[in-house]
């Protein structure tokens, strides 16, 4: 899986990241939830490097602190986790890609 770099939101010494990847997904980085491994949590800015009229395609659950809480299938693809810089208290998860809607003047996913 090649990865595509939209951008990344450092924070207190951690480093989530969005990626798009060649499969038509994004690939999120961010860190890890104890007892959890399929679920990351990631500051609510890195969604701002979410390609213009795409979400993700995942449930985002907002910690009420700044962040959400996300899940999705656990990267392993050695080829995607090699042009990763992933430090130990972090994970990668992939979820789909999807286009943004507008309904009734807000947008959803």
């Amino acid at each position: 899986m090649q990865l595509t770099f939209l951008g990344t939101e450092t924070q207190g010494g951690g480093s989530p990241t969005l990626y798009a990847t060649d499969r038509g997904t994004y690939v999120v980085q961010g860190w890890k939830v104890e007892g959890h491994p399929t679920w990351i949590e990631i500051p609510h800015r890195l969604l701002g490097h979410v390609e213009k009229g795409k979400c993700l395609g995942t449930h985002l659950d907002d910690t009420g602190r700044g962040s959400f809480l996300l899940y999705g299938e656990l990267v392993t693809d050695a080829e995607a986790l090699a042009q990763m810089d992933i430090p130990g208290h972090e994970t990668c998860i992939e979820v789909p890609t999807k286009k943004e809607v507008w309904v009734s003047g807000t947008t959803t996913g």
